[in-house]
């Protein structure tokens, strides 16, 4: 089992659940955090003055999945949230030793189907 984990742009989010949902994988937590990359922040400006946002809000979505769904799914998340500038995200794929679905006492991939 592989853990996705995605650290995306808030407007990506909707796009990406319900092109999620449309390749058969319905599932994902997400939580809403804030930071920032190589670009160190961003700066704005207001009634002529700049200031810098250091922190920018992101959505990280998590997915639990069996191995042979991790090419499939990073596709798709690559599919929707990839503009081609600064701040698209990263993805990161983590081995999961074990899942227990906590209502029917199901272990590894059987919890996670």
């Amino acid at each position: 089992m592989k853990k996705i984990e995605a650290i995306i742009r808030p407007q990506d989010l909707e796009p990406l659940r319900i092109h999620l949902e449309n390749i058969g994988y319905p599932g994902l937590m997400i939580t809403e955090i804030v930071g920032h990359g190589k670009q160190g922040g961003v700066t704005h400006q207001w009634r002529g003055n700049q200031y810098k946002t250091s922190f920018i809000p992101k959505v990280k979505v998590e997915i639990v999945v069996q191995d042979k769904q991790v090419d499939k799914l990073t596709e798709g998340i690559i599919e929707v949230c990839n503009s081609g500038k600064v701040g698209d995200g990263k993805i990161f794929i983590y081995d999961v030793a074990d899942a227990i679905r906590i209502r029917t006492k199901e272990t590894g991939n059987k919890a996670i189907e």
